[in-house]
């Protein structure tokens, strides 16, 4: 099993120097992928609820955001070698998929083929109108756009009709590093997005489960990969904590249920925060190489 960091890029914390520390550190400490999320604007007040708190609220400050992740992940590239640049998640359906695909082929191509591309349907309604983007059927139109990145990464002139999107005959290029391009990981917690990770995935990303329920939901996963005549070992499967605790113990217990990896939560507020952080993950890592 492999450990992960799952970094919330918010301000003012995430400035370039601790970005630099935060690559350095997690390279020299065997960290295998770093994951930024996305939210392009927040509320003051909001209808959606938050799916990760009981209380449905984002736990966030006022005045605070996140940074922009294809942009924080392609100045990581600049400051890292090795560690593996991921989304979780990009909010696919409210964005062009002409311009991710561009946007994530760059990446790939400047940091010599580390992409992940953890791609969500989104929970905050708001920010779908925010966006000029419909709320409604966003996860059908998810499937079409994955199609849309498909075609451009791997096909020399792509194309694409369907009931959402429509590409007329063009090239693009440069193509990925990694081909037919980078892994996809379908990030969370219903049934469609374990249907989608079964049938168009290369990952599941999952937030905030206990080792008990991660066991339970692969049971489900497991069952929709049959369908597809594909298994478990075709995708990997990542779990971040998130809310919950993690040691030692609970990552052999996550291990056990089933995780190729753990990613744990990083609050970044300073250099000394980083690397303390860090050092309580060693056992975790021990564990890990162990699984």
């Amino acid at each position: 099993m492999r450990v992960d960091l799952w970094v919330p890029t918010a301000n003012p914390f995430a400035t370039p120097e601790l970005l630099e520390i935060i690559g350095r550190e997690v390279e020299a400490r065997g960290i295998s992928t770093l994951w930024v999320g996305e939210h392009v604007v927040l509320f003051e007040e909001y209808a959606s609820r938050y799916p990760y708190a009981l209380d449905g609220r984002l736990p966030v400050p006022p005045g605070t955001g996140l940074l922009e992740p294809l942009t924080t992940l392609s100045y990581l590239a600049a400051c890292t070698e090795t560690v593996r640049l991921g989304t979780a998640m990009l909010l696919l359906p409210q964005r062009n998929p002409v311009y991710v695909a561009k946007e994530v082929a760059t990446l790939d191509w400047l940091s010599s083929g580390r992409v992940d591309l953890g791609v969500g349907v989104g929970w905050l309604e708001e920010e779908f109108r925010a966006c000029d983007v419909p709320w409604a059927q966003r996860g059908r139109r998810t499937d079409e756009y994955l199609e849309v990145l498909a075609t451009l990464w791997r096909d020399d002139s792509s194309a694409f009709v369907g009931e959402y999107y429509s590409l007329e005959p063009c090239q693009m290029f440069p193509k990925p590093v990694q081909r037919p391009g980078p892994p996809i990981h379908v990030g969370g917690e219903s049934t469609a997005a374990l249907r989608r990770a079964a049938r168009a995935g290369q990952g599941w990303h999952t937030f905030n489960r206990t080792p008990e329920e991660l066991a339970e939901a692969l049971g489900t996963l497991d069952g929709l990969l049959a369908e597809h005549g594909r298994t478990r070992d075709d995708l990997t499967v990542t779990v971040c904590p998130y809310l919950q605790p993690l040691d030692a113990t609970i990552a052999a217990r996550y291990a056990d249920a089933g995780a190729d990896a753990v990613a744990a939560l990083l609050l970044p507020l300073d250099a000394d925060s980083v690397r303390a952080a860090l050092d309580d993950l060693a056992p975790v890592l021990e564990v890990a190489a162990a699984n």
